[in-house]
């Protein structure tokens, strides 16, 4: 998971927060085995901050979202809500 936020020099204002998912590779094929990240928009920068606090990685339910602008699709991530066993493991040690 990563934010950002700042202007870039020629006056373009960015603020998002992008989460990288750990996804199992198709191995039906018996050519793949394995993982690959992928990584999806989640809103502006503040979203990162109801996040920093756990460990990394944690597993989570995360609803996404499909947008298109007719030519190009776009997945967004709408919720993520950390599993509660992750939860219940950060929670103990504080």
């Amino acid at each position: 998971m990563k934010s950002s936020k700042g202007q870039l020099e020629n006056g373009t204002v960015y603020d998002f927060t992008r989460v990288f998912i750990e996804t199992e590779l198709d191995a039906a094929t018996g050519k793949a085995k394995g993982f690959s990240a992928e990584d999806y928009k989640y809103g502006n920068s503040d979203n990162f901050g109801s996040f920093k606090h756990l460990e990394f990685p944690f597993f989570a339910e995360v609803e996404f979202d499909l947008v298109t602008s007719g030519s190009k699709s776009v997945t967004n991530i709408v919720s993520i809500t950390p599993s509660a066993r992750v939860a219940g493991a950060v929670l103990a040690q504080k």
